[in-house]
């Protein structure tokens, strides 16, 4: 074994050394354990993370892509120790952050919806885990000192919905005939107690509301996620962004309002009220689940278009399944969200789409929403980029997450799809016009993003001119989404919850959406290779989908060993 096939193999350990990565990745050999979530063990990591890193630091490599992969390695041990030693109110974060709710059901969840073995095998490993999560929830409230206010109660929130989760399971090995049906029944019971005393905990801590994390360490942060822009910088492409986006959202309006014979003072607002209910998804014999059929039938037709063009190369073993989300993933699943294919696991790549199904959110399901949603969450958006990336020889290329990376992809397709004829003629405006009201969503992601890490309100200023005079950082979050976007009350408090949850990754969508589009712009500028314009849109899916995961600034890189730059 090579000097770097050997760190290489070290890095891998390192990865899986942790059960509930382990778990989320694919590997087998900790189905049946839950994670160790001790501060011992929170701390050990950082010093394994950091004994690595040096390692890879020193070591040397024979080619680029040896090279391109110690340096992903390298950025996944530095946001690893990052957000491990990041301090709110002088504990490490993860002290104001409670965990155990996902900790016990995450994995329980993944062996209930999405694994191939036998009914027999998974419930033995969720058998095994319901029996350490007593212990598991009184060692996360050992090292929860004093929760942030909004993370507490979206834990108490999950924490609702998990008896049902598991009183589903309890059916399942009813109709599996199990034959520790009688365990798992008292594993459950016991469980579920646990989780009772866990929350009430919780209910009753005192809490802190401040959860900002300081201009250096944005900083840090987007140095590790390759963006080059400051902060102030990010909100002036926001600003462009917005900017544009109004201009052609004006444009759209007045044509849509003169095609609908609706007065010509009609808002934004109004008109996408108006398609909202007009395109409707109807229910069938009133079922909200029935919606589910719109989004099954939408995957069939792009997949159909894409076959026709030849514009993608999809992987011959691929599936998409798409779900109603779980209760317990409720809070933190605005309206969809979806699961990629395990990267580790051989196989069928198989990706979960969940789609968040409520009778007050109803508008957010329509035949000119639907298309889009499933562009960005589906094929050609993130299913097919995880599938892909998924089959790479390369362990880091396979699990690497970057973020702007991924949802610059998606976020491109929305108006690449459209541009190439998708959507027929008579409603691409409309289409358009929603999907382009969803895209500023984006803009005001990026504001909130940086406003949560930060309390600096002149972040909110994005370019829609509102005035923020509350001293509640989720009043006024909530008050620049909600005339960005028009969502629903109900969309709007669950999209802050995981804003404020995934520092950097809201702001990762608009940023990654300006970086993938001026890479596909520069190569499409230079054309080296001299190819006719769909041919290189073509060449530059298959680099871009083959390449695996990494920031996008290291992607260009690979553009540029390729000769395409």
């Amino acid at each position: 074994m090579s000097d770097f096939h050997h760190v290489e193999e070290q890095f891998k350990r390192y990865v899986l050394a942790d059960a509930e990565t382990s778990m989320a990745l694919g590997a087998e050999k900790f189905t049946g354990q839950l994670g160790d979530a001790s501060l011992q063990q929170h701390h050990q990591r950082v010093v394994d993370a950091k004994a690595l890193l040096a390692t890879l630091k020193a070591q040397q490599v024979e080619s680029f892509e040896q090279q391109l992969d110690l340096e992903l390695m390298q950025h996944h041990l530095q946001k690893d120790i990052f957000f491990a030693e990041l301090q709110l109110h002088g504990e490490p974060q993860r002290c104001r952050k409670p965990q155990g709710v996902d900790g016990i059901s995450a994995g329980i969840f993944q062996l209930f919806i999405n694994d191939e073995r036998t009914a027999e095998l998974r419930l033995n490993d969720i058998l095994s885990r319901l029996q350490q999560a007593p212990d598991y929830l009184a060692t996360e409230a050992a090292v929860i000192k004093q929760p942030i206010t909004r993370w507490r109660d979206i834990e108490l929130q999950q924490g609702e919905g998990i008896p049902d989760l598991f009183n589903t399971i309890l059916n399942w090995a009813q109709q599996s005939s199990y034959y520790q049906e009688h365990e798992l029944e008292k594993a459950i019971t016991r469980c579920n107690t646990a989780l009772a005393r866990y929350l009430d905990d919780l209910k009753n801590r005192s809490t802190l509301d401040d959860f900002s994390i300081g201009e250096d360490n944005i900083k840090e942060l987007l140095a590790l996620r390759q963006i080059r822009q400051t902060p102030a910088e990010l909100v002036k492409m926001a600003q462009a962004f917005m900017l544009e986006t109004k201009t052609l959202l004006s444009t759209l309006t007045t044509s849509l309002c003169e095609k609908y014979a609706l007065p010509k003072e009609t808002s934004e607002s109004e008109l996408h009220s108006f398609l909202n209910q007009r395109f409707a998804a109807t229910l069938t014999d009133g079922r909200l689940d029935s919606i589910l059929d719109y989004y099954t039938q939408q995957t069939q037709s792009i997949n159909a278009f894409i076959e026709e063009k030849k514009l993608f190369k999809l992987p011959e073993e691929q599936d998409l399944r798409i779900l109603q989300t779980p209760g317990f993933l409720e809070p933190v699943i605005p309206a969809g969200a979806m699961w990629p294919p395990l990267a580790l696991r051989e196989g069928c790549k198989t990706s979960l789409v969940y789609l968040t199904l409520k009778e007050d959110q109803l508008a957010e399901h329509t035949e000119l929403g639907i298309p889009v949603m499933m562009i960005h969450e589906g094929i050609p958006g993130h299913h097919l980029q995880f599938a892909t990336a998924a089959l790479h020889s390369s362990f880091v290329r396979r699990i690497f997450s970057a973020t702007e990376h991924a949802e610059g992809w998606t976020t491109m397709l929305e108006d690449y799809m459209l541009d190439v004829g998708y959507i027929q003629p008579d409603l691409v405006h409309e289409v358009r016009f929603i999907a382009k009201r969803e895209m500023s969503r984006l803009v005001a992601r990026v504001g909130i993003d940086l406003y949560f890490m930060s309390k600096n309100k002149d972040y909110l200023n994005v370019g829609l001119n509102l005035n923020f005079d509350s001293d509640d950082v989720f009043v006024n979050a909530a008050k620049l989404l909600k005339e960005a976007t028009g969502f629903t009350d109900g969309r709007v408090q669950a999209e802050l919850n995981w804003y404020s949850s995934e520092q950097g990754y809201p702001l990762s969508y608009l940023t990654g959406n300006r970086m993938v589009w001026q890479l596909k712009h520069d190569i499409h500028a230079a054309n080296k290779k001299d190819l006719p314009p769909k041919t290189l849109d073509q060449a530059f899916h298959e680099v871009y989908l083959t390449s695996g995961c990494m920031p996008v600034e290291s992607l260009r890189q690979v553009f540029q060993q390729q000769g395409y730059l």
